[in-house]
Formats: structure tokens, C-alpha cells, sequence
């Protein structure tokens, strides 16, 4: 991991990726959106590189 990226929890990723929280999961468990970083038993985190690369993805026409 870059020591620059930043992680970023659930509820600042939904605001980046605008889908509910169903929809993501869904996503995580296809393989459409990256997984998480587990940081405990019931805390997880999203590298800011990850969601950055996801909606490069996204915008070159891979969004349905």
C-alpha cells in the first residue's frame, strides 16, 4: 500500500460511488468493486487508490 493513500470508511466511499449498501456489497461479492481492508473484527476500510482506480473504470464506459 502506498504510504500516501488514505482509507477511507463505508460512508465516504458511498458518497464517492453514490449506490446503497446493498448495492456495493453486491458489487464487493461480483468483483466489481474492490474488497476491504479489514482494520479489526468489526472495522473495515477502503484504500482511496482503489475507489480512485473504480471510477476511472467506471467513467471509460464500463458503468451499466
Amino acid at each position: 500500500m502506498n504510504t500516501a493513500d488514505s482509507l477511507l470508511r463505508l460512508p465516504e466511499v458511498l458518497k464517492i460511488v453514490p449506490v446503497s449498501r446493498s448495492t456495493w456489497y453486491d458489487g464487493i461479492q461480483s468483483g466489481r468493486f474492490p474488497a476491504q481492508v479489514k482494520l479489526g473484527p468489526r472495522i473495515s476500510a477502503w484504500r482511496r487508490s482503489d475507489i480512485e482506480r473504480l471510477l476511472t473504470s467506471l467513467s471509460g464506459g464500463e458503468c451499466a
